[in-house]
């Protein structure tokens, strides 16, 4: 048995442990807003329901463990006390990772991450439309568990209004598990399907990705790439030059004189294997 003192080592390895230890973890696509109006949103783990009457849920946006910051959710929820927990499923899943990239205040994660904001019945911070299911919450109280990085923030939450997608029901109107097809989050880069098991995403990238707000048209409108197929396509930091993409379709003439809709099918099949640079390549021939 491999025993640990908590306080023996770093944070950081001690928040390893414990999140691949608890797993895997329910996700809360937190819309939030702030002072200003300016939507924010991002994912969080740290989530679960804890009563139904009244019907609360918690969630909890760590003080970052590298440099000991908060998230700008944290920040919103403090000054306007209004939150829309978002489920997230398979169908979103890479859309809702995007959305965890860390853009400067102010900037637009749902225009980043290719959401489509939907008004909320009773409060400001709008819904994720894409989620199959949306709960509008105010929050009731904010308990911080520290001043140091690692230290969570749970924001009680209480649902004012819930929003749930009719091809996620059954006939009696419950929620049919096989239909939800809801994904939760595990250590490392590593999510769970819950009707398939574990997959992983590699985590975005340090720097910041162009976001699918910056992608062409003719490739956001696609009608064969899929929201997760985006959703990679928006987390590269440059898109590869002229130069790149010219010897990429010198060495690969197969790729050469065919359509668009050709072209989005290849382009799938490398986003299926990851391969996200070939897959933009073969989008930007010529």
């Amino acid at each position: 048995m491999y025993t640990i003192d908590p306080k023996q080592i770093s944070t950081t390895k001690l928040h390893s442990y414990l999140l691949s230890a608890i797993a895997p973890r329910p996700i809360a696509l937190a819309s939030t807003i702030d002072l200003d109006g300016n939507p924010n949103l991002s994912p969080f783990s740290f989530f679960n329901v804890f009563s139904a009457n009244p019907p609360i849920l918690i969630f909890s946006p760590a003080r970052r463990v590298r440099n000991n910051t908060t998230k700008h959710t944290l920040e919103n929820v403090h000054d306007v006390k209004e939150v829309v927990i978002n489920i997230v499923n398979h169908t979103i899943v890479q859309q809702m990772s995007l959305s965890s990239t860390e853009y400067a205040k102010g900037i637009n994660e749902f225009d980043k991450a290719g959401f489509t904001m939907l008004k909320s019945d009773v409060i400001k911070p709008f819904r994720v439309a894409e989620s199959p299911v949306q709960f509008e919450c105010k929050v009731n109280e904010i308990i911080s568990l520290g001043d140091q990085g690692g230290a969570g923030n749970l924001i009680i939450c209480e649902v004012v209004k819930l929003h749930i997608h009719q091809n996620v029901l059954d006939k009696n109107n419950a929620i049919d598990q096989n239909k939800l097809d809801v994904v939760s989050r595990a250590g490392g880069s590593y999510y769970s399907r819950a009707k398939l098991g574990f997959f992983e995403i590699p985590k975005p990238i340090s720097t910041l990705g162009i976001g699918i707000d910056s992608i062409p048209n003719n490739i956001k409108n696609s009608k064969i790439l899929t929201g997760n197929n985006l959703g990679l396509l928006g987390n590269i930091e440059s898109l590869p030059s002229q130069k790149d993409v010219n010897k990429f379709r010198e060495e690969n003439p197969k790729f050469n004189d065919v359509d668009s809709t050709k072209k989005h099918i290849f382009a799938k099949e490398f986003l299926e294997k990851n391969d996200v640079l070939s897959a933009w390549k073969v989008l930007l021939i010529n």
